[in-house]
C-alpha cells in the first residue's frame, strides 16, 4: 500500500517513513502544503498522512482542496491539538481520522489499514472522480447524473484510467491492456479513442501529462 506523508519536520518524516516502511507500506513524502497537495492530486495513494501546521498551506486547506477536487483518498491528520473543536473542524474539512502527536507507529499503521479497508468496502463497485460515476459491476457511467453510452472499447479505456486511482496511465499501458499485447494496431489509435471518450464525458477532464501519460482529473 502506497501512502503519502506530508510534514515539514524532517525528523518526523524520517521516523514515519522508516516506521511505515517496516509495517509494509511504500512511503512518499512532501514537506509543505503546496507540494503535498500536488503529490496527492497526482494520485496513486491508498491513504494520506497529513500534518496540520504546514508552510505554504495548512493541513485544513489541503484537506479542503483535495475534497473540492473530488479526491476521495482517506486522509489521516497528525496534530498537536486535541480539543473537541479541532476534531469537528478536521472532519468538516474532509479528514477521515486524526491522531495526536506523538504517535505510535503501530497505531498509525493500524489506523491507515482500517481506513483503506473501510474505503474499499464502501466503494468496491463504484468509482467517483468529480462529477463522473462509474459502476464496475453494472458498467453504468454517468456524468453529473447524465447517462453516458460508451462502446466496449471506449469503456475499456475509461476503466483503465479510473482503476489507476488518479495516477497516470501511459500510452503503452493502454495499448497492452485494451488492445492486447500482441495486437497489431497503430499506437495513434489511443488518441482516437481518448478523443471519443473526452467528448462523451465532457465536462470531465482527461489530462495529457506530457512525457508521462493520461489521467482523469478529480474535478
Amino acid at each position: 500500500m502506497r501512502v503519502l506523508v506530508v510534514d515539514d519536520d524532517g525528523a518526523i518524516r524520517d521516523v514515519l517513513s522508516r516506521g511505515l516502511a517496516a509495517e509494509g507500506f511504500i512511503v512518499d513524502c512532501a514537506d509543505d502544503g503546496p507540494s503535498g497537495l500536488w503529490r496527492a492530486l497526482d494520485g496513486g495513494y491508498c491513504a494520506i498522512v497529513l500534518d496540520l501546521l504546514l508552510p505554504g498551506s495548512s493541513g485544513y486547506k489541503v484537506c479542503e482542496a483535495l475534497r473540492s477536487e473530488g479526491v476521495d483518498t482517506p486522509i489521516l491528520v497528525l496534530t498537536a491539538k486535541s480539543g473537541d473543536l479541532d476534531q469537528v473542524d478536521l472532519l468538516d474539512a474532509g479528514a477521515d481520522d486524526f491522531l495526536t502527536k506523538p504517535v505510535s507507529i503501530t497505531v498509525l499503521a493500524a489506523r491507515l489499514r482500517a481506513l483503506v479497508r473501510r474505503r474499499a468496502s464502501v466503494s468496491a463497485n463504484e468509482i467517483v472522480r468529480g462529477r463522473l460515476r462509474y459502476d464496475l459491476g453494472t458498467r453504468r457511467c454517468t456524468v453529473a447524473e447524465r447517462e453516458v453510452e460508451l462502446t466496449a472499447r471506449e469503456e475499456q479505456v475509461l476503466r483503465q484510467l479510473l482503476l489507476a486511482s488518479g495516477a497516470c496511465v501511459t500510452r503503452a499501458e493502454l495499448l497492452e491492456r485494451v488492445w492486447g499485447h500482441d495486437a497489431e494496431v497503430d499506437p495513434s489509435i489511443v488518441d482516437v479513442y481518448l478523443r471519443r471518450v473526452r467528448s462523451k464525458l465532457d465536462p470531465v477532464i482527461i489530462d495529457n501529462v506530457r512525457g508521462v501519460g493520461y489521467r482523469i482529473a478529480g474535478r
